[in-house]
């Protein structure tokens, strides 16, 4: 069995995304692929998991008090609206299937964040929740113009954003960064974006690309070891991989000061032909994805696959 194969013997979440990104499978075939993802497997599983108040495990970012089960698991819980959403996203469900639609709606209609009962689709005040709630939005197909202008206000003086500028940062954070500049790129596709969106996303593109995407800009030390393993979900977090998923999302020729980290995705594919996965973040979840961490990852592997993909094609 090659790679190809055993990442097309999967979830239609990943096969849908494997005949499309490597397989340049007819665009019928694709969609075929991609309409069982509401109906069978991991994302029929997810939805059928939303409560009748519209929420997953009853809160918008955190479970509701009564699921008294996440406090006793180590890290942060992942089973809330917040997470569950962005799941649905990374899959590709069809936001225009009629379950997802109802999900949705119920999402916008009933769900409220904790941080002071603001509407889901409406947004909080951490960028780095802002900017996943700007993909999904726009991903789903509801009104996020408000959480767009608030993250453009938000943009520091370095080019990035921080969670903790409201208490004062002037510094800017790769996690709470890729978050937003995920968001603005999907706002930008679905709207052309305008002039300002453009310039700010590209002012952030440059802060982690002066940081050769990992590294300190004062003195070029690896910024954290953690994000030179690579994860999946990635929930909030940052890492090498998912900064590089960015830019190959972007679809622009690839910048030199990428080709470190490039280099390290190369030496991490495995004599088999996988990638596997490293670094998975604790906390209550719905399900298993994979077989856990060092273990061949088929998330990781479509993943590294696609960008070597991009990079290479767009190299020649």
């Amino acid at each position: 069995m090659t790679v190809v194969d055993w990442l097309l013997d999967s979830d239609p979440a990943i096969r849908w995304q494997v005949l499309r990104d490597l397989v340049d499978a007819p665009v019928e075939v694709v969609e075929a692929a991609r309409a069982r993802i509401a109906v069978e497997g991991w994302g029929d599983q997810l939805l059928a998991l939303q409560g009748e108040d519209g929420q997953w495990a009853g809160g918008a970012c955190f479970p509701a008090r009564n699921f008294r089960e996440w406090d006793k698991s180590p890290g942060q819980p992942w089973i809330s609206t917040l997470p569950t959403l962005q799941l649905l996203h990374d899959f590709g469900v069809d936001p225009c299937s009629d379950r997802v639609r109802r999900a949705v709606a119920l999402v916008r209609d009933h769900c409220r964040w904790e941080h002071a009962g603001q509407p889901f689709f409406s947004g909080e005040v951490e960028p780095c929740i802002n900017g996943r709630t700007l993909t999904l939005g726009t991903y789903f197909h509801q009104n996020v113009d408000g959480v767009a202008t608030r993250l453009l206000g938000e943009q520091l003086e370095d080019g990035g954003w921080n969670c903790e500028a409201e208490n004062g940062s002037v510094r800017s954070s790769f996690a709470t960064t890729i978050n937003v500049l995920e968001g603005l790129l999907s706002r930008e596709r679905a709207t052309r974006g305008s002039a300002e969106l453009i310039a700010a996303r590209r002012r952030g593109e440059e802060y982690l690309l002066e940081r050769k995407l990992l590294r300190r800009k004062s003195t070029g030390e690896v910024v954290s070891p953690s994000w030179l393993q690579f994860s999946f979900p990635v929930r909030w977090h940052y890492d090498v991989l998912r900064a590089l998923e960015y830019f190959r999302s972007a679809g622009d020729v690839p910048d030199p000061r990428m080709d470190e980290a490039i280099e390290l995705l190369r030496s991490k594919q495995q004599p088999d032909g996988t990638w596997l996965l490293e670094n998975t973040h604790p906390g209550m979840i719905h399900f298993e994805l994979e077989d856990g961490d060092n273990q061949p990852s088929r998330w990781n592997t479509l993943r590294a696959l696609r960008v070597l993909r991009w990079y290479e094609q767009s190299s020649t």
